[in-house]
């Protein structure tokens, strides 16, 4: 029988599964100024908008000082200069006169000129039509800088099904020119207008998300100390560290005080990768307060690590214990990696906590990624467990949240390990074919990942949202850091939309975010595809805001 998610105070049994180390803020918190206290989730958006807005871009489109919110100002797209397209009537629903149809070439491309009060970040909002079911990416340039690459317009399923994309880029005060260029021979979406400035309704999804989390959970009824609810709480803490909204550090505090005493005892075996997760939570806690008792809790997990029993190579097995023993399982390297190099940062200790990491990726991924770069779920050196091969030891499938786990790991690891670390040329082989993998895979109906990732034309095979959030945020993160190619962007923003697309609004005025797998064992094609599809599962909140704070620029480089 699969481990379940525990919701008590004890910890959680060995189980199933099992970023970049974080900005931290200078600030402590004692010295944050005081912010005013949301009160209640934000205002949604009707889930009709939601796969429109609120937007993935990459980084650059972000600049470092933002002008006070300009009133919005649109200017039409049959009014701007046309190169390759043509202005058109024949579809109803849009605004002015017309509409611009571009020309089904690459490089076709509109120009807006476009008036500016003063310099600084605006939004630019695109409203669109797609009636084909073929992404429309574009390229969006000011003043002949791009801000943003490959930029997804996806179907909107009729030709008058007119939606908009925002995203947000520095203008010059007076004239700029803002250009939206087809990438590919599809050309680009039938083109209405250009608003210039704030739109009047942009969710700021984490906030969003994590407002509803905290309405639905107190710090003690959220769940035991577990990785679920670790992964949960990393997300809010980057959420905080844009937000600086103190409610939402004070909200993790409560939760990890409840297992770290006075003197730092944490009442946990950490028997389990699993059980480390959460640490990272300890890392970021004595970072932001420098109380003690969190480095004395954060060492019981580093110290546990050097009597932890390996593999012959070193590989740290899933769970010390014999239904896990001699086992690798992709899940287990986000479980712990992310936590080492954090806690090699914060306590001086990088030169073992890097090295293992790097270590430890670079021996799951050179057993686990198979042809054509996917990873299975797991490994089994002895060949014992009963998924196992009896030949290579590999599971049979490629589960898709296992995979995510160690895409976001290996990104997250090549962000802290230095550039001359000996296995790095060794991990950016093993992202860049994973990467492959993940674009060949993705669905291209709906920008998401499928839970048995290689079979997706199975009628009960199913697309997953914890996954697909993780696949998102690894592409994102590892194109705008120079890992893999830049096209993976527009890959990255596929995925986004799609995720976006799970999201919706309950009669209560929460979020909802749906289709997540609950914990899983390893298994078999059956076994994965027959897994519930659950609401809010904490493996889909935490991936989502993970997700959602890289795509929407807050990340810095």
């Amino acid at each position: 029988m699969p481990c379940m998610c525990t919701t008590s105070l004890t910890p959680e049994p060995p189980s199933q599964e099992g970023r970049h180390l974080p900005m931290w803020n200078a600030t402590k918190t004692s010295d944050l100024k005081a912010s005013r206290r949301r009160h209640g989730p934000r205002a949604l958006l009707l889930v009709t908008a939601l796969v429109c807005t609120g937007l993935a871009v990459p980084h650059t489109a972000t600049a470092t000082t933002a002008a006070p919110a300009a009133a919005a100002v649109g200017y039409e797209a049959e009014s701007a200069q046309v190169h390759l397209g043509a202005v058109a009537t024949d579809h109803a629903g849009f605004t002015g006169t017309g509409f611009v149809d571009y020309t089904n070439v690459v490089g076709s491309h509109v120009e807006f000129t476009v008036d500016a009060a003063r310099a600084g970040d605006t939004a630019l909002t695109l409203r669109f039509a797609n009636g084909t079911t073929t992404d429309r990416p574009m390229d969006i340039t000011v003043n002949g800088t791009t801000v943003a690459t490959g930029l997804s317009f996806p179907s909107t399923g009729t030709w008058t099904g007119w939606q908009t994309r925002t995203l947000t880029a520095a203008l010059a005060a007076g004239q700029n020119t803002v250009r939206a260029t087809a990438t590919t021979a599809n050309g680009g979406p039938n083109l209405d207008s250009l608003t210039v400035g704030t739109p009047s309704a942009v969710t700021d999804w984490s906030t969003a998300m994590t407002d509803s989390t905290m309405a639905r959970y107190t710090p003690t009824t959220i769940g035991g100390w577990s990785y679920p609810v670790g992964l949960y709480l990393y997300g809010q803490y980057l959420t905080y560290q844009r937000t600086h909204d103190p409610a939402y550090l004070s909200y993790i505090k409560s939760y990890v005080d409840r297992f770290v005493d006075a003197n730092g005892v944490i009442n946990q075996s950490f028997n389990s990768l699993d059980s480390m997760q959460a640490g990272r939570l300890l890392v970021i806690l004595h970072h932001e307060t420098g109380q003690q008792r969190y480095a004395t809790a954060a060492k019981t997990v580093r110290d546990r690590l050097d009597t932890y029993p390996r593999t012959a190579e070193g590989g740290f097995w899933h769970a010390d214990t014999s239904s896990r023993a001699h086992q690798l399982w992709a899940d287990g390297v986000y479980m712990v990696n992310p936590f080492l190099v954090e806690y090699g940062k914060e306590f001086h200790d990088s030169a073992y906590a890097d090295d293992e990491a790097a270590k430890q990726l670079a021996v799951y991924g050179s057993h686990l990624q198979v042809a054509g770069g996917l990873l299975k779920h797991a490994w089994d050196e002895s060949r014992t467990a009963a998924w196992s091969d009896p030949t290579t030891g590999l599971a049979p499938e490629h589960w898709c949240r296992a995979v995510g786990w160690y895409s976001m790991a290996i990104v997250d690891v090549l962000d802290a390990i230095p550039a001359d670390a000996p296995r790095r040329p060794q991990l950016l082989t093993i992202l860049r074919k994973l990467a492959t993998g993940l674009e060949r895979t993705q669905d291209p109906a709906t920008g998401r990942w499928f839970q048995i990732m290689d079979k997706g034309d199975r009628s009960d095979n199913w697309t997953e949202t914890s996954c697909s959030s993780m696949f998102t945020y690894a592409l994102s993160r590892g194109a705008q850091q120079g890992y893999v190619d830049r096209h993976f962007t527009a890959v990255a923003q596929r995925g986004y939309q799609g995720v976006l697309a799970k999201v919706s609004l309950g009669a209560d005025g929460l979020t909802n975010l749906a289709d997540i797998t609950i914990g899983t064992n390893v298994g078999d094609y059956a076994y994965y595809a027959a897994r519930t599809r659950a609401t809010n599962d904490f493996h889909g909140l935490g991936a989502f805001l993970i997700m959602n704070e890289q795509l929407r620029g807050a990340r810095k480089s």
